[in-house]
């Protein structure tokens, strides 16, 4: 068995953010196209969904992924939304101060999932949008839509 990644906030933290000028939907369906080629290349099962502005643009659901992927790409996506962070650097913070967000009181956790899988999108600095994946263990998750935007971002300036 392949030995999972690991993440710190430290190695969150320091992980490329995707915030850019102007991030169109065609720039949404580039990203969505890209992570299912990494999803391919890794040999993942995962969903990948691209939102902006509240809108999914790009959805694909590969190997043995479906319907019932949808609430975990929507619920981590939420949690990106509501606190402006990837949504696996969220549950890293809880973990890290001692109180795990599946402990809340305050969030519907049925609606907002804080697991690894799920980035935000920005431009200027404000989220417009999300890109999510599900379907492997969250850090699997994560790692799948990080790289992704590590190679969007190599791909902008380059």
């Amino acid at each position: 068995m392949t030995e999972l990644p690991t993440f710190t906030v430290a190695d969150l933290e320091a992980e490329p953010v995707l915030d850019l000028p102007a991030f169109t939907q065609d720039d949404a369906v580039d990203l969505g196209l890209l992570a299912v080629a990494v999803v391919r290349e890794r040999g993942a099962n995962l969903a990948v969904r691209v939102e902006l502005h509240g809108e999914t643009v790009f959805l694909a659901m590969t190997g043995s992924t479906g319907a019932g992927n949808l609430p975990w790409l929507e619920g981590k996506a939420r949690v990106v939304h509501r606190l402006g962070e990837a949504s696996l650097l969220v549950r890293r913070r809880h973990e890290a101060a001692g109180t795990p967000f599946d402990q809340r009181t305050d969030v519907d956790h049925v609606r907002f999932k804080a697991h690894g899988g799920s980035v935000p999108l920005r431009v200027a600095g404000e989220v417009v949008g999300t890109l999510t994946t599900s379907g492997e263990p969250d850090v699997v998750d994560h790692a799948v839509a990080a790289e992704t935007v590590r190679r969007f971002l190599a791909a902008r300036t380059a």
